[in-house]
């Protein structure tokens, strides 16, 4: 924990341990902390060397010397200096050292977006080989501020599930808007419902088009990525990356086109379903078994008054949830309610 403040682990032990007393001597803390009384002598000089602990003065025995065991007096004690004391200064130092970075930055990208108004030769970067698309891949991903917008379609070629995976749960960390259109085909792969629904819970918005004209990703509407057909490049996976310019702005206009036809995804009990799109509307068939399955009535005497077979009957039924979103016949009822379907 106290890593990020300078404190090593061993150093972070002897801390804690000495947080909570009021004093003590590095024989006490070798009990606490597991070490042994000279590197714990050392890291307890080594905290007061910085101010974050002090040699202690104890009622009716003077002031302890530098070291544990001076001549003929008890070992040296140590007390914590108020964190707020000593451990404020390093908080603001680093603070600011992050500001003075991120100031670098700011200045470093306008710098390079004004002396490189793409001229046409670098408007696009032409990437080769697993390894180039998939380091291409994270920098995009881990290098978004404020967006990405990705197109998925088909199996992984560069970047397995799981490496993109942990870039998609970084960004999210960071704050990132996460925008996803998915092919229908795409969920139907190996654990792909699975991840998707941990996706959504993690906080990407994600909706599900019938297909999707090709794989992209694009990162603060400032670089995009695209893959190429591999035959194109001798079998080897390959992309090209897209600078800002007219073809970039013509992609995440392409990307809002299809989020706008594409139906939200959402997370069920049992995996993912996505909201039927709203000219969706159940057939007088398919009411009049609504109305007798919500009435109480088994599936077996519906078909019998309606003079169905019980398959007709599990079917209209299985139909009625698919467009309700519903994973059970209670939450089936409730949507019918909601929706005016009866």
């Amino acid at each position: 924990m106290l890593q990020s403040l300078g404190l090593g682990p061993t150093e972070e032990a002897v801390y804690t341990a000495l947080l909570a007393r009021p004093t003590a001597s590095a024989q006490d803390l070798v009990r606490q902390t597991g070490l042994d009384e000279a590197e714990t002598t050392r890291i307890l000089l080594d905290l007061t060397t910085r101010g974050l602990a002090a040699v202690a003065t104890e009622a009716r025995s003077g002031v302890s010397g530098p070291s544990d065991r001076d001549a003929g007096s008890r070992p040296a004690r140590y007390r914590l200096t108020p964190p707020s004391v000593a451990l404020a200064p390093i908080l603001v130092e680093q603070r600011n050292a992050l500001h003075r970075a991120e100031t670098a930055f700011s200045m470093l990208t306008e710098q390079y977006r004004s002396t490189a108004a793409h001229p046409a030769g670098s408007v696009v970067e032409v990437v080769v080989g697993v390894e180039q698309v998939a380091h291409r891949f994270h920098q995009l991903q881990r290098g978004a501020q404020r967006e990405l917008l990705v197109f998925l379609v088909g199996a992984p070629t560069a970047v397995p599930r799981d490496d993109a995976d942990l870039s998609e749960s970084s960004a999210l960390d960071r704050g990132v808007d996460f925008r996803v259109v998915a092919a229908k085909d795409y969920l139907d792969g190996p654990d792909v419902a699975r991840d998707v629904k941990a996706g959504i819970a993690a906080g990407v918005e994600m909706r599900l088009a019938d297909s999707v004209p090709l794989k992209m990703v694009v990162s603060d509407r400032e670089r995009a990525m695209v893959p190429l057909d591999m035959t194109d490049s001798g079998g080897e996976p390959s992309a090209i990356v897209v600078h800002r310019s007219g073809l970039l702005t013509a992609l995440v206009q392409l990307f809002e086109r299809e989020w706008a036809g594409a139906r939200p995804l959402y997370a069920t009990t049992t995996g993912v379903r996505a909201q039927p799109t709203t000219d969706q509307q159940p057939t007088e068939g398919e009411l009049e078994v609504l109305a007798l399955l919500l009435a109480g009535v088994s599936d077996r005497r519906a078909a019998s008054q309606l003079g169905l077979s019980i398959r007709t009957v599990e079917r209209r039924t299985r139909r009625l949830m698919d467009l309700a979103g519903a994973d059970s016949r209670l939450q089936l009822g409730w949507h019918a309610a909601r929706a005016g379907w009866l």
